[in-house]
């Protein structure tokens, strides 16, 4: 056998001993990690129910440092005014009785799975309305305890917070919704919550939100006084932008395009009665239904909305396109009852016309008393009908554009529905001048909170 050959012997066996001794010490490790969680979590040694004592050992508030992690936003609802999100949240204190020798530095730290371990704030949300916790596969929680004593409760939650909305603005506001956390039994002389310095709250990066937009978000505390005492309070207010584009292709176009096809009646025949009718009634109809839908899709409240002002707008238009037609329609049948008025009377005066002629013919014998058709010179009739005349002369009138132009049509019906094509689009175009730059300003305005 060569020298070789013993030399691979030799290095074979050498490494089964030293993958033996690598996991024997990975046994002893974890075997040494038991007896450090025994040590210090063992029967008798660690009451979970005594809150950990203050800075540097005193009696002084525990303090618990807070961040959070908002994963996703999956809805926001104007008619309920809440909003669900889902969330890694983390707290972190120091518990000087879990201290423990890390080994050298071998144990970086020990992690529980079971919060009822070690003693735990007694956090709440107060705007919560549901929520529940994570346990697929296994319960999204952990609990690390470090060398120091220092531990981090960590754990992935879904929570539906309520979201009060001032929604005068809609659909050109901003909302903003809060995410407030306090003790329930521990005052500020035993246990106060602080952000973590740094960056207490991360926001997931592919944010997105169907109809806002997370433009920022403020952390703050909220500390509260009751009769039982001071209690800790943390908040984070969310600040979403609702996103105009949807509003304007779905509510502001589509009524704007019914006002205008309610115009459209002014240049239909005055005589054209069940088109016109139609038109005004179906228009009528259909902005009430977009009313209503609108409507639906928001709580009932006590003020007056922007989206209302530009309904309501809209739907005044639409209707008094349908009482224009109504008018028209009054003033054609007046103006026809003058016409016959007219024809009438143009017809008994050429009979009594005929009938005077008839009565000179057959009395041609007959003399008549002739006045002069030329007045005197001195006649006081004559003269004044002379001073007017000069009068007339020397001042003469200017002629007036709508008169002359609204003399173009005879009839009081047709001047109606001439004057409705040119008034009602520019009052809608006013009201849209007013409207957007009386909104538009109020949420620059907003922009500062």
């Amino acid at each position: 056998m060569g020298t070789g050959h013993y030399f691979w012997v030799i290095f074979y066996f050498a490494s089964l001993c030293s993958a033996s001794l690598a996991n024997n010490a990975k046994i002893n490790f974890r075997e040494k990690e038991k007896k450090v969680l025994d040590q210090i979590l063992g029967a008798g040694k660690y009451d979970a129910r005594i809150r950990p004592s203050g800075i540097n050992g005193t009696d002084g508030p525990a303090i618990v440092r807070i961040n959070l992690f908002v994963r996703s936003i999956m809805t926001i609802s104007d008619i309920k005014m809440e909003y669900s999100v889902q969330l890694t949240f983390r707290e972190q204190w120091t518990d000087e009785r879990l201290k423990f020798d890390d080994i050298q530095g071998r144990l970086k730290y020990l992690t529980l799975t079971e919060a009822n371990r070690v003693w735990m704030p007694d956090l709440f949300f107060s705007n919560e309305k549901e929520g529940h916790f994570h346990n697929i596969i296994m319960p999204n929680v952990y609990i690390r305890i470090f060398p120091n004593g220092s531990v981090l409760y960590s754990i992935r939650i879904s929570l539906t917070l309520a979201c009060p909305m001032n929604l005068k603005l809609y659909p050109l506001d901003r909302q903003i919704c809060s995410l407030r956390m306090a003790s329930y039994g521990w005052t500020t002389n035993d246990l106060v919550f602080l952000w973590k310095e740094g960056d207490p709250v991360q926001v997931v990066k592919n944010l997105h939100l169907p109809r806002f937009t997370l433009e920022k978000f403020l952390t703050d505390y909220c500390n509260s006084k009751t009769n039982t005492g001071e209690y800790s309070c943390l908040k984070v207010d969310l600040l979403f932008k609702r996103e105009f584009s949807y509003y304007l292709i779905q509510i502001y176009i589509p009524c704007c395009m019914l006002v205008i096809v309610s115009w459209v009646s002014f240049w239909l025949d005055q005589g054209a009665v069940p088109a016109r009718v139609s038109l005004g009634v179906t228009t009528l109809l259909t902005m009430a239904t977009q009313t209503s839908g609108i409507n639906a899709s928001l709580p009932p409240v006590s003020y007056t909305k922007a989206i209302d002002v530009w309904t309501g707008v809209c739907l005044t238009f639409v209707f008094g396109a349908l009482l224009e037609f109504a008018l028209v329609n009054y003033a054609s049948r007046s103006d026809m009852h003058k016409e016959n008025m007219k024809k009438k009377r143009r017809d008994l005066e050429q009979a009594s016309l005929d009938a005077a002629s008839d009565l000179l013919d057959t009395d041609s014998n007959a003399t008549f008393a002739m006045k002069p058709l030329v007045r005197h010179p001195g006649d006081p009739m004559a003269l004044e009908k002379l001073r007017q005349c000069e009068v007339h002369m020397q001042a003469p009138k200017r002629p007036n554009c709508c008169k002359t132009w609204l003399s173009k049509f005879p009839t009081r019906s047709k001047r109606i529905d001439v004057i409705s094509r040119i008034t009602f689009p520019l009052v809608f175009a006013l009201f849209n001048l007013v409207y957007w730059s009386t909104y538009l300003f109020r949420e620059e305005e907003d922009e500062t909170f």
